[in-house]
């Protein structure tokens, strides 16, 4: 009786599973941590539009990212917060032509109530904590030209001033937000989208003039496992569509080049 048991299941397998599931196709996308909440939303999006695909994201800092792809991680996609980054693995020939897909505008957050009374930019010294990005991080980097502009308005000083009170210096702008959110500083510079993501802090404007526009590069990775699928991804990003799911997240549009 044992065979009929085993042909019963055998049927009732087939039954299940009448035939082999075509496998599934995956695109990793490197991403700056910046990039959250608006790909994760494309990403949705691009699975739907391409059945049996599936978008798996790496978000972090563009320099970790950057240093990642260096050593071989597998990727298809690299999108970053600044041009600097993108263009050394454009050096290197480690991904396709870069284009401008977004931009983003540099500001100060404080907590809620804003304890050190930060009108402005020029206020800034107040604070006695302040948190940054590390040098290498697209906002750490963004903030040192922010306050090299400020000081030829607000004296030779005002970068020293500013930061003597550093606190912190963190290796993506999430991290930096996260330590105003919580209290644990009084001060920072971040992203305008990543400061829509809390309710925990209080967004203060930089003057045009001395603020700078972050510029987000996407390029195809060279060693791509999926170069199709990259650069329909790509392309999705450049797209009318692409661009209003960036623009509801608060990104400036791209310029495409």
């Amino acid at each position: 009786m044992a065979w009929r048991r085993w042909t019963i299941l055998a049927i009732a397998l087939a039954l299940v599973h009448p035939g082999r599931a075509a496998p599934r196709l995956e695109v990793t996308v490197f991403a700056a941590a910046s990039l959250r909440e608006a790909f994760r939303e494309l990403a949705t999006t691009f699975e739907r539009d391409h059945p049996g695909t599936t978008v798996s994201l790496a978000l972090a800092g563009s320099q970790e990212l950057r240093t990642q792809i260096e050593h071989g991680a597998p990727a298809d996609v690299f999108a970053s917060a600044d041009t600097k980054h993108m263009e050394g693995l454009a050096a290197a020939k480690l991904v396709s032509q870069p284009r401008i897909f977004a931009r983003n505008e540099p500001v100060i957050v404080v907590p809620k109530g804003n304890p050190a009374a930060i009108g402005g930019l020029r206020d800034l010294p107040r604070a006695t904590r302040i948190v940054v990005g590390t040098p290498e991080v697209p906002i750490g980097s963004y903030t040192l030209r922010i306050l090299d502009a400020a000081s030829l308005r607000y004296g030779a000083d005002f970068r020293a001033r500013v930061e003597a009170r550093v606190v912190s210096r963190e290796v993506n702008v999430r991290q930096v937000l996260s330590k105003v959110a919580l209290g644990e500083a009084e001060a920072a510079i971040v992203y305008r989208t990543d400061a829509a993501t809390s309710r925990a802090v209080e967004v203060i404007g930089i003057p045009p003039e001395l603020n700078v526009l972050a510029q987000y590069p996407v390029a195809v990775v060279s060693g791509s496992r999926e170069p199709a699928l990259a650069h329909d991804f790509l392309e999705l990003l450049l797209s009318p569509m692409g661009q209003q799911v960036l623009a509801r997240f608060g990104f400036r549009p791209g310029t495409g080049a």
